[in-house]
């Protein structure tokens, strides 16, 4: 066995070998049944599945100069797009243009109710609240890609103040505040998509540090010893290999070494 090989088989080693996980890390499928329930229990009960002939938005589209969820309010409440930014967080109080740093949400380049600056990367975007959904370890590109649209169009999304959970009226209820959605709907091809594209991956609906303690995945540690002794156990055969063929064999007796030409005893 080559140098190369030995490369190759340790290389290998950190995919058999399994991370730590919060006792609260779960396949998606074992917390949402489809992508109905990912949509409408995920975010509490901020959107609502509706059937693809249904009016609904788009957390995500690419002509920068028609935004589809225009429409959309059109064709629900017969009014014209919001020209204020119902919803308060992070958000500006009127929808206005952003410049080029408007990297990460650029649908919503030419109006938006977020600041370039907030949603500039999707590092910045996983962080706005304390932390990605990618808590349980790394996730797939695909799954990610669903949060950060979801992320934009929260952040950024004009029509989203008009499914503010509660009114300016309300402001003596208990559970008052300005950035929470109720119902908003969306369509079932979508949520169908967003959990096909995190069916493998792990999340956890509960706030957690990282400092707390994790589960270990006791199955991925034994692969990952199992596979520290197979690469030994290569590295040795061929260390045997080299010496058997190189005529001092590890155990055994040595090859003779054939006399010189000319001094063969009689």
């Amino acid at each position: 066995m080559k140098i190369t090989n030995y490369a190759i088989v340790f290389a290998t080693l950190p995919t058999l070998t399994g991370g730590a996980r919060h006792s609260s890390c779960k396949p998606f499928t074992e917390i949402y049944a489809d992508g109905t329930e990912l949509c409408e229990k995920m975010f509490s009960d901020a959107f609502v599945v509706v059937p693809d002939d249904q009016p609904a938005y788009h957390m995500w589209f690419f002509d920068t100069d028609n935004n589809p969820n225009d429409q959309v309010t059109r064709d629900i409440f017969g009014t014209e797009p919001l020209e204020e930014c119902n919803v308060q967080y992070f958000h500006k109080d009127v929808p206005s243009p952003e410049g080029d740093d408007m990297g990460e949400c650029h649908p919503w380049k030419q109006r938006s109710c977020c600041h370039g600056s907030t949603v500039a990367s999707a590092e910045e975007l996983k962080t706005l609240y304390g932390g990605g959904p990618d808590k349980c370890g790394i996730m797939s590109d695909a799954c990610e890609r669903f949060f950060i649209f979801e992320y934009c169009f929260y952040e950024c999304e004009p029509s989203v103040g008009l499914f503010r959970k509660f009114n300016d009226n309300q402001t003596d209820h208990p559970d008052f505040n300005t950035w929470q959605l109720y119902q908003m709907p969306m369509k079932k091809s979508y949520c169908d998509a967003w959990f096909d594209a995190c069916k493998n991956d792990f999340y956890s609906q509960e706030s957690f540090s990282p400092e707390e303690p994790k589960e270990v995945n006791k199955l991925g540690i034994s692969m990952g010893v199992m596979g520290v002794l197979f690469f030994v156990l290569c590295v040795f055969s061929a260390f045997l290999v080299h010496r058997e063929r190189s005529g001092k064999p590890m155990f055994g007796t040595s090859k003779s070494v054939p006399p010189a030409e000319g001094n063969v005893g009689i």
